[in-house]
């Protein structure tokens, strides 16, 4: 696969995955650190540090685990996750 066509699949994937009904936190977790890896690259900002804020904090460090991770590869697993929640929801893929 291309990078052009790589970068086709995974829009068609984000979309797919905007549109979904509500998931298990942690899939949802997994989908946005794969996103943010693939979009922005490495996670270089500072922690959250307010108490009150779990959710970011969350969010941050299922992104920083992948730190390394090329975005292409970032790019493939978010894929490969929409994939797997659509196929465990029933849902069809486009």
């Amino acid at each position: 696969m291309t990078a052009s066509e790589l970068d086709k699949e995974f829009e068609k994937y984000v979309e797919l995955g905007n549109n979904m009904p509500p998931q298990a936190a942690d899939d949802m977790l997994i989908a946005y650190a794969y996103f943010k890896q693939a979009t922005v690259g490495d996670n270089d900002t500072p922690r959250p540090t307010e108490s009150s804020n779990v959710v970011q904090t969350f969010k941050y460090d299922a992104w920083k685990r992948l730190i390394g991770m090329p975005k292409e590869e970032a790019k493939r697993r978010y894929i490969q996750t929409i994939i797997e929640l659509l196929d465990r929801n029933g849902e069809k893929k486009a």
